[in-house]
């Protein structure tokens, strides 16, 4: 079982430490850490330590964060994946650099990641959070079928939790 990815328009791989650098420029962009990180700027410290996280959890969990590309193309487009959480079903990411907005990129990876979830790893429930101010994201995961299961206040900010089953077989 591979963790490279393949969709119409999209190659996803496992996020590498040689990544690091990259992948913090895009985690620290304005618009992107808006609604991530509580728009906070983190570290590259703490990059480094989420993906050294995310290669941990590939390795126990078979999943954790993609880079996604268009395909043919080397430059990260954004990022996707699963978390692990402890008792609970893994939590959807994804998020695009704001030059490839309105393409349908981050759909598509999550969708690409939902399906290999649940065919190749079995897993059975998917959950993700938003804030709820972010509207882009709300209609990713709408249109990606999942459902509204929640909402909370949390560090002051309003979010909404959402899930989705696996389909019948």
């Amino acid at each position: 079982m591979s963790d490279v990815l393949n969709s119409q328009q999209l190659r996803l791989r496992p996020c590498a430490i040689t990544d690091c650098i990259n992948l913090h420029a895009l985690w620290i962009e304005a618009e992107v850490r808006r609604f991530l990180f509580d728009d906070r700027q983190i570290s590259l410290d703490e990059a480094h330590s989420l993906i050294e996280a995310s290669l941990n959890s590939f390795a126990q969990h078979g999943y954790g964060v993609w880079l996604f590309f268009q395909q043919q193309h080397d430059e990260i487009a954004g990022f996707a994946g699963l978390l692990h959480s402890d008792g609970a079903a893994p939590s959807l990411i994804f998020g695009t650099h704001p030059q490839w907005w309105g393409r349908g990129y981050a759909r598509e990876a999550a969708l690409t990641i939902l399906c290999y979830a649940f065919a190749q790893l079995g897993i059975q429930t998917i959950r993700a959070d938003v804030d709820a101010p972010n509207a882009a994201s709300v209609r990713v995961l709408e249109s990606l079928g999942m459902s509204r299961s929640g909402s909370a206040i949390l560090n002051q900010r309003p979010l909404l939790y959402y899930e989705i089953h696996k389909p019948c077989d």
